[in-house]
């Protein structure tokens, strides 16, 4: 988010937005579950008679599959909107909680109310998904919302910000588009929450710009998400759904899986089921793939070419290429390759990919696997594919990730009731249902006294009232 002179007029229209909301939150946080239903229903209503722009924009933006649009950003939205909906009026009820015999005579409470204005800055890789998600869940807390997608996707970014506009006024839920400089201007505003999702570099930029305000903030980054393959795993399925966890959206997912760590002894019999499913899904050769719909392209050249840049580095320390490594700038394609025989030095194993790129490791010992993991940063996720119900157990154990599946990748952020998010560089703090609402909510302490013994114990303290009180403190203790 680079910082350059601001625009006088682009600060005004920022600060017009953002006092809005302020004068118009007190009327959100007022807002009954119905009338939160009946805007969150709207939404979603919105989106599905709009499936076809949705498609389009995709693929113009960077060729994203429509099945992939229907799938990874239509059906989780709706998916998210429908269970949102359906608990929301349990959720807003203040939650009873248990007192202590120190207060006996009161009651106690936990009363859900909105943090306020909010600000959602949404990536690239799935817009329709990663704004409009957050953005259910901030509406279900009796939030006022500005959002800013990403100038990266341009036609996704307009389509976001027509849809938002015709469903909402701008003093509730406003769409900022803009680049780095808009997203910096945005920072400097004292708002009482920031969803951000995007790169740990990015997240530290935001988590900083936070600081001067002290506005709490939910991160969620992204980061090397690693995958185990035992000796006990039924390799065939483990490769079909590797293949597609990985390669769809061309490995531009923040929990694709990073890289796979292979028993060696079923190291070659699995990079030969990822060969023959990888070509059953794409093709089996380069002009196959670049030519097949169901493969999305690389964002921008920038990415491109980090990402070759990327395999280049691994093949100059040593790696094999099993399958892929073709590339054709001109239309941003990097065909889905699987390498092998890595460096420690080779960038490839330290830098997230976030790319159609799939390194293998080969280990020995189980032990191997989870010393590799923990020696870096706290992944996003963690994939395990096995039928050893014992080491499963183990690895989950010895391991911390933001979620796990267990003989699949991915699916973890498609269950409403399931926590997503991150740990330390890979996030802080999460979302999805349940999660999401008391993330956009305070939960505020509330004690109601009907009657009390502590008046006893006040001041001033005679030696009748230090003596109930060390009578009471060794009665608690």
């Amino acid at each position: 988010m680079p910082q350059s002179e601001p625009n006088s007029a682009a600060v005004n229209e920022l600060e017009r937005i953002f006092q809005s909301q302020r004068k118009y939150a007190a009327v959100v946080k007022a807002s009954t579950a119905g009338q939160r239903i009946d805007k969150i229903n709207r939404l979603k209503l919105s989106i599905l008679s709009r499936i076809k722009e949705l498609q389009q924009a995709a693929f113009d933006d960077f060729s994203k599959p429509a099945a992939e649009v229907d799938f990874w950003e239509v059906t989780a939205t709706v998916l998210e909107a429908n269970y949102v909906m359906r608990n929301l009026k349990k959720w807003m009820k203040p939650k009873s909680v248990p007192t202590n015999m120190a207060l006996m005579g009161t009651s106690s409470q936990i009363i859900y109310e909105p943090k306020g204005v909010c600000l959602i800055i949404a990536p690239w890789n799935y817009p329709f998904n990663l704004s409009f998600v957050p953005l259910i869940d901030a509406i279900a807390a009796g939030n006022t919302v500005i959002l800013k997608p990403s100038e990266l996707a341009p036609r996704m970014s307009a389509l976001i910000a027509d849809i938002i506009r015709d469903n909402f006024d701008e003093q509730e839920v406003a769409v900022v588009e803009g680049d780095g400089e808009t997203a910096h201007l945005l920072l400097q505003k004292p708002f009482d929450h920031i969803f951000f999702t995007g790169s740990p570099r990015l997240g530290r930029v935001v988590m900083q710009a936070a600081a001067q305000h002290l506005s709490s903030v939910t991160l969620e980054l992204g980061g090397k998400s690693p995958v185990i393959v035992d000796k006990t795993a039924n390799l065939k399925k483990a490769a079909q759904r590797l293949i597609w966890a990985k390669f769809s959206n061309a490995g531009q997912t923040c929990f694709a899986p990073d890289y796979v760590l292979i028993h060696e002894d079923v190291k070659q019999s699995f990079e030969q089921e990822l060969k023959q499913q990888l070509g059953k899904t794409y093709g089996r050769t380069f002009d196959a793939r670049q030519n097949n719909q169901d493969l999305a392209r690389i964002v921008n050249h920038a990415h491109f070419q980090r990402l070759n840049g990327l395999v280049q580095n691994a093949l100059l320390h040593g790696a094999q290429i099993i399958t892929g490594g073709g590339s054709d700038e001109s239309q941003r394609f990097i065909e889905p390759t699987i390498i092998t025989d890595l460096a420690e030095q080779s960038e490839i194993l330290s830098e997230e990919i976030f790319g159609p790129i799939l390194p293998l490791i080969g280990f020995q010992h189980i032990d191997q696997a989870i010393e590799h993991i923990n020696q870096r940063t706290k992944p996003l996720a963690l994939y395990i594919y096995g039928r050893n119900q014992a080491q499963i157990e183990y690895i989950l154990k010895q391991t911390t990730a933001g979620g796990t599946c267990i003989n699949g990748s991915g699916l973890q952020a498609m269950n409403p009731s399931l926590p997503f998010g991150g740990v330390n560089t890979s996030g802080m703090g999460s979302y999805h249902g349940l999660f999401g609402f008391k993330t956009f909510s305070h939960e505020r302490a509330v004690v109601k006294v009907h009657f009390t013994t502590l008046d006893m114990f006040q001041a001033p303290y005679t030696p009748l009232v230090k003596k109930m009180i060390s009578v009471a403190t060794r009665w608690f203790v």
